[in-house]
């Protein structure tokens, strides 16, 4: 049944596990998210292949309300920078959500496989970021979940476009939200604080990766420090003031990005440097003992742009850092977005939204970010730039 004549509200309305069946050949899970299992589907009659996301409603009300979330918000937008729905099925046990498939790679995989990276081609994806995201905050629609993880080239065409996946979070912004939500590396100051918040916290989340895709190690090959307008838009996108932060729609107008000001120097060399430098060694494991694919965090260290260029961000320290400091007035905030069912042998994925601390993962990560924090700070007391 086409999703737009699903009523989401009328719960004797469902649909028949065989309707799903009869329009889509389900293979093999490819991914396991927080609240749903991703699958490759395709349909019968016309061979096309799509994404599907199975949420089971016995897993939770919190995977329920994911779900239904993700349903109303993909029904309101369409964007070329945004993956579209194209199906929905409720069966009385399940959420199926189709969804155009994007064949291309995350975005750091794709840098690894070029021979030139610049900030050129920063600027353009962030350029493409941005329009999606101007696109939603102008329907009052707020992400609340942007990290790298989340940007996927469309195809694996050399011009393929950057498309944003991952909805389950979004939230219509009706007055300020309250529940501090979303991936730790990426939150915004006030989802720390326990503050009132809206669309503002959807560009610090564009100002974290901006930083992680320009920045490069100080003596690694390739090393050098972004170009003050670079400098200047990563500073307005991570103001720590959020009703003095930059808009999406401003920032597409600033000269690194609608300019000719973004670098054309081969910048990957030392981009993938500064990436594994963040990134545990091997295959990315946790602390030793997180599931393959985990990443450590990503985030500014203390006084990450040196002693030029007039950025200051030692106090905008996001909220993994945060956790790290031992006397903070900050509390860090609690688990509204919990991941699904628990089992002694599952491991968080790759870029895991914010757990309890009480995990083993959630105290691997407070270790390495408290490491993190004292190794910056006594760089930064030293004049360095980690």
């Amino acid at each position: 049944m086409p999703f737009g004549c699903v009523t989401l509200g009328d719960k004797k309305d469902y649909n028949q596990p065989s309707e799903v069946t009869d329009r889509y050949d389900l293979g093999q899970v490819i991914k396991t998210e927080e609240f749903c299992e991703i699958f490759r589907a395709k349909e019968k009659t016309s061979g096309k292949l799509y994404t599907c996301k199975k949420f089971l409603k016995r897993d939770g009300r919190k995977v329920r309300k994911a779900a239904k979330n993700e349903i109303i918000i993909l029904k309101m937008v369409k964007h070329p920078n945004i993956l579209q729905l194209v199906d929905v099925y409720i069966t009385r046990k399940e959420y199926f959500i189709f969804l155009e498939l994007a064949t291309g790679r995350e975005v750091f995989d794709w840098i690894l496989d070029q021979g030139y990276y610049s900030e050129k081609d920063t600027s353009n994806v962030i350029r493409q970021v941005l329009e999606a995201v101007a696109y939603l905050h102008s329907l009052k629609i707020v992400h609340r979940n942007l990290k790298l993880e989340n940007l996927v080239y469309y195809n694996r065409l050399k011009n393929s476009k950057i498309v944003i996946s991952d909805f389950h979070l979004a939230k219509l912004e009706n007055g300020l939200i309250k529940e501090p939500c979303g991936t730790p590396e990426y939150l915004a100051p006030e989802v720390v604080g326990r503050q009132r918040y809206g669309r503002p916290v959807d560009c610090w989340a564009i100002g974290v990766i901006m930083y992680i895709l320009t920045r490069t190690p100080r003596g690694s090959p390739g090393a050098d420090t972004p170009l003050p307008p670079a400098k200047e838009l990563v500073t307005r996108l991570m103001e720590v003031e959020q009703d003095q932060r930059i808009t999406a729609e401003e920032a597409i107008s600033h000269e690194w990005i609608s300019g000719n000001a973004a670098s054309d120097k081969n910048i990957k060399d030392g981009v993938c440097a500064q990436i594994e430098k963040n990134f545990a060694r091997a295959k990315w494991k946790v602390g030793g003992g997180g599931g393959e694919g985990a990443k450590p965090s990503l985030l500014p260290p203390l006084g990450f742009w040196g002693g030029g260029g007039g950025a200051r961000l030692p106090e905008l320290l996001p909220a993994v850092l945060i956790f790290g400091t031992q006397n903070t007035s900050v509390p860090p905030p609690a688990s509204h977005c919990p991941p699904g069912p628990s089992s002694a042998t599952t491991q968080p994925p790759r870029g895991a939204l914010l757990a309890p601390a009480q995990t083993s993962a959630g105290s691997a990560r407070k270790s390495r970010a408290k490491q993190a924090h004292n190794e910056a700070g006594q760089g930064a007391k030293a004049g360095l730039v980690s």
